[in-house]
């Protein structure tokens, strides 16, 4: 039968062209669908014509390969067709085994994204130190793992606020202890200096003396900047000069806020020296006052007396503090106050009879030693009547200053002591630049004429101004860090110091009252102490207690110096 020639014909040419098109490769393991006609097929479309014979096998034959050809361009385009498909299911399958060998070298945490860190994600690693995520796992380290320098446990005992209180506290009080002696001392030898130069060689310029030795506290803060450079002189200056005026500047802003925790836009935008002007001018006013007082009463009473009287200031500071401060009223402090008060009189006025008698010993002398007498007495009266009005007004400058120009409490010893000689310096600054004034009107009033000192007498008064000035820098810091009720009750002290210079140096001896008064002097001191550091205790036991109950701690300043990393990370 010619129709099998003819299907072996076309399955031959079929299976040419299939094999030219669709023969899969022995790498290629997808399963490729044949699309072409089988036997069946082939016949149903044809049709099988008996009646034609031979003819219609030739018409059959001569069409065939038409539809041979077009068939085949139908199969050639289904096989590029199945081409594609196939290469997107081998693209379906590269991805799928790249997930299958991603999902084998992951941890545990398989749903974690690789760029998960913001860090990474942004290529910032430097701000918290951390590493890019690598798919792969750590390597492992062969060397045994270091201890840490110092253990958890260690490093939060050392950080309680208990212990850092405790240091500071003991820290601040070292502080205070030294600049108690040097007060002591300075004032002692400024006193018997300024006498010296007023009695003995006759430069007797009160508010002369009062401008250069106010003035001269305007050294006060170079000299500190000299003394800290020289503790930190492997620092590069710029560095030094940079954390030395973030210091100054944001204790400037505690003190205006009267807060440790400043804000942030508050040290940015906003200026403290405004306030610090206005300040200075309020404080250094009342100041200059008492000091003038001083320096009229220094020639018309004794230095025993003038010491005495002027530490008066103490009873005057702590009726200040109360409505000022806002500090308490206490039995044991006030009897303290009272009982350094009265040893204050009792060196004044305990020897007035001494002093009577012995100028009626000589018959001889007659009205001239009467006239003479009383005209030391009244003088004597007078100038303690000046002083005392000088020592009203200088517990009020002592509140003054505890009140508007000292860090918050909590600060931290340095910084407080620090802060204290820079407001010194503003002081002083002041003084020059403003209280020249009246020198050229008391000049040409005739009140005191201008003229410098010279030789000897410019010697013992640029000594005499040097003491005032460690005086002033010393006794700023014992205000700052402790209270002016104790500070001026610790001045007190110096009169036993000038008592016995007074001795030692112009013969006068050393009487009952004076012994007695400054016994009490010290038992008074003694008591306020131990009055006041109870006080501060109960204070801060206080503190805790109440940041115990809000859940969190107290603000307390505990940086010791003025090289703290907190400081540079705030200069940007």
């Amino acid at each position: 039968m010619q129709l099998g020639s003819f299907e072996s014909d076309g399955e031959r040419h079929l299976g040419a062209g299939a094999s030219a098109t669709a023969e899969p490769s022995d790498e290629d393991t997808t399963a490729v669908i044949d699309r072409r006609l089988s036997d069946g097929d082939w016949d149903a479309l044809t049709g099988p014509n008996s009646g034609h014979g031979t003819n219609d096998a030739d018409d059959t034959y001569e069409h065939s390969p038409g539809k041979a050809a077009g068939s085949e361009l139908d199969y050639k385009n289904d096989d590029e067709n199945d081409t594609g498909d196939d290469e997107e299911v081998e693209e379906e399958d590269a991805a799928m085994a790249d997930d299958i060998r991603a999902s084998l070298l992951k941890t545990s945490r398989s749903s974690t994204h690789l760029l998960k860190r913001s860090d990474d994600d942004r290529g910032r690693t430097r701000y918290n130190h951390s590493r890019p995520v690598s798919p792969l796992p750590p390597p492992v380290q062969h060397h045994p793992t270091r201890p840490p320098m110092v253990s958890r446990r260690s490093t939060f005992r050392s950080r309680s606020p208990d212990t850092q209180a405790k240091t500071a506290a003991r820290k601040k009080y070292l502080y205070a202890s030294f600049f108690l002696v040097v007060s002591l001392v300075s004032f002692s030898v400024q006193t018997e200096l300024a006498a010296y130069v007023q009695n003995q060689l006759g430069w007797n310029k009160a508010y002369c003396m009062l401008y250069l030795t106010h003035g001269s506290w305007a050294l006060l803060w170079p000299a500190q900047l000299l003394i800290l450079r020289l503790q930190r002189w492997n620092t590069p200056w710029p560095t030094f000069w940079r954390r030395h005026a973030y210091l100054l500047r944001s204790t400037a802003h505690m003190v205006q806020h009267q807060s440790l925790d400043v804000p942030r836009a508050a040290l940015q935008r906003g200026s403290p020296w405004p306030y610090l002007v206005r300040t200075t001018a309020f404080v250094t006013s009342a100041l200059t006052v008492a000091g003038l007082s001083w320096y009229l009463a220094v020639n018309l009473t004794s230095p025993s007396d003038l010491t005495a009287i002027y530490n008066c200031s103490a009873f005057f500071a702590y009726a200040f503090s109360v409505p000022l401060l806002g500090e308490r009223i206490r039995l044991d402090k006030s009897l303290a106050v009272l009982v350094a008060i009265a040893g204050v009189l009792v060196v004044a006025y305990g020897d007035s009879k001494d002093d009577g008698s012995s100028g009626s010993d000589n018959d001889d002398s007659g009205a001239n030693d009467a006239t003479t007498a009383a005209t030391a007495a009244s003088a004597r009266f007078l100038g303690n009547i000046i002083i005392g009005a000088g020592s009203v007004l200088y517990g009020l400058y002592e509140v003054l200053y505890k009140r508007w120009a000292c860090p918050p409490e909590g600060v931290s010893a340095m910084r407080g002591t620090i802060f204290a000689n820079a407001f010194g310096s503003c002081i002083g600054l002041f003084t020059l630049t403003v209280l020249w004034v009246p020198l050229p009107i008391l000049h040409w009033l005739g009140w005191e004429t201008f003229e410098l000192p010279t030789g000897e007498t410019a010697l013992w008064l640029w000594v005499s101004v040097v003491m005032n000035a460690t005086f002033a820098g010393s006794f700023l810091v014992l205000i700052s860090l402790t209270s002016p009720v104790l500070s001026s009750v610790a001045a007190l002290l110096t009169i036993f110091i000038v008592a016995i210079a007074d001795w030692v140096v112009f013969g006068k001896r050393l009487s009952g009252a004076a012994i007695s008064g400054g016994c009490m002097i010290v038992v008074a001191f003694a008591v306020l102490s131990w009055s006041t550091w109870r006080e501060m205790q109960e204070e801060s036991a206080h503190n805790h207690k109440k940041a115990d109950g809000a859940g969190g701690a107290p603000a307390v300043d505990w940086s010791s110096d003025d090289s703290d990393d907190k400081d540079d990370d705030r200069l940007d």
